[in-house]
């Protein structure tokens, strides 16, 4: 990929988006004015954690860096930065809402009319919302559901908040703060939902490494991509560029064919998210392990108090 900064030549804007950077900072500001200056009018209210604090501006940066920085017009142009973009959005930066935002805030949103029942799906319905991020991933990435929608930004946009959203629903039986622990899903069930998501993603990616042709026009052809590309470079730009015979398609950035771009796209898919879920996997489990030996102590201290109180009664009874 020797040509790939060649990115450069869509301007500034287009790289470095400004109208979603204002986006960003809009809603970090809002939350660290309300987790810092404004949570005495919630509920169970605390100041915000170091932790927290550092883990919602990892996300932001990222969410930036997948929709606002290069990474977001290397998505239009190759398939393999599509890819890590669907990885990065839906299987980190969705699971991490959960350990930056305090639970305070996570029950306040909860509450909520229209968030509360949607959130609350998850909750009672885990294998709907599982089924749910599966098929709406599945369902996008058919070429002809993937193309028709990259011609209109607007659709565009709609169905990646519908994932986004879809998938911060379904990592919410997992790692919410809502819900008390008792009521919650079992640590063993929770691994077996993360064995679940990668499982039924296997079939998706499977036919996306396998395919024989390339399977997307906005990939391989160069009119659908210079429609494509109006996602996120703005129009006037473009088509100078095109009208200067600069670039043609998107080979002018790659060495690589777009069948090995397609392939590479579905291998990255797949091992980002064995990487994303090894890391929820380890942490789910040590969880759960702290847990059941935290309650063996438990009920051993019950036990012998239980022991010590009845040999007291039987000393006072022999006195």
């Amino acid at each position: 990929m020797e040509n790939i900064t060649s990115i450069k030549i869509f301007g500034f804007m287009a790289n470095w988006s400004p109208f979603f950077l204002a986006f960003v900072i809009l809603v970090t500001a809002v939350f660290y004015l309300v987790t810092t200056r404004w949570y005495d009018e919630f509920e169970g209210g605390r100041p915000l954690t170091r932790k927290e604090g550092s883990l919602f501006a990892v996300n932001m940066i990222l969410l930036y860096f997948m929709y606002g920085g290069p990474v977001d017009i290397l998505s239009h142009i190759l398939f393999t930065f599509h890819m890590v973009q669907m990885a990065f959005v839906l299987f980190l930066i969705a699971p991490l809402v959960y350990f930056s935002v305090p639970a305070y805030l996570q029950k306040y949103i909860a509450s909520l009319p229209v968030i509360g029942p949607v959130l609350s799906l998850g909750g009672k319905k885990p294998l709907v919302t599982l089924m749910l991020l599966i098929g709406e991933f599945s369902i996008y990435h058919l070429p002809v559901v993937m193309d028709n929608l990259k011609m209109s930004a607007t659709l565009h946009t709609i169905a990646l908040a519908i994932m986004f959203l879809t998938a911060i629903m379904a990592f919410y039986p997992m790692f919410n703060k809502v819900e008390p622990e008792e009521e919650q899903m079992g640590g063993l069930f929770k691994l077996l939902y993360i064995f679940g998501i990668g499982a039924f993603l296997t079939p998706a990616c499977a036919l996306i490494i396998f395919a024989s042709n390339p399977m997307y026009a906005t990939f391989t052809d160069g009119e659908a991509w210079l429609s494509a590309m109006e996602l996120c470079v703005p129009s006037d730009i473009l088509d100078s560029i095109a009208g200067a015979g600069m670039i043609s398609g998107p080979e002018y950035f790659s060495n690589s064919t777009p069948l090995v771009d397609q392939q590479t796209g579905g291998i990255i898919m797949k091992v980002l998210q064995e990487v994303f879920f090894g890391v929820m996997l380890a942490h789910i489990f040590f969880k759960w392990f702290n847990e059941e030996h935290r309650n063996e102590d438990q009920i051993t201290e019950q036990a012998l108090a239980k022991a010590q109180a009845q040999k007291d009664m039987h000393n006072r009874f022999r006195a």
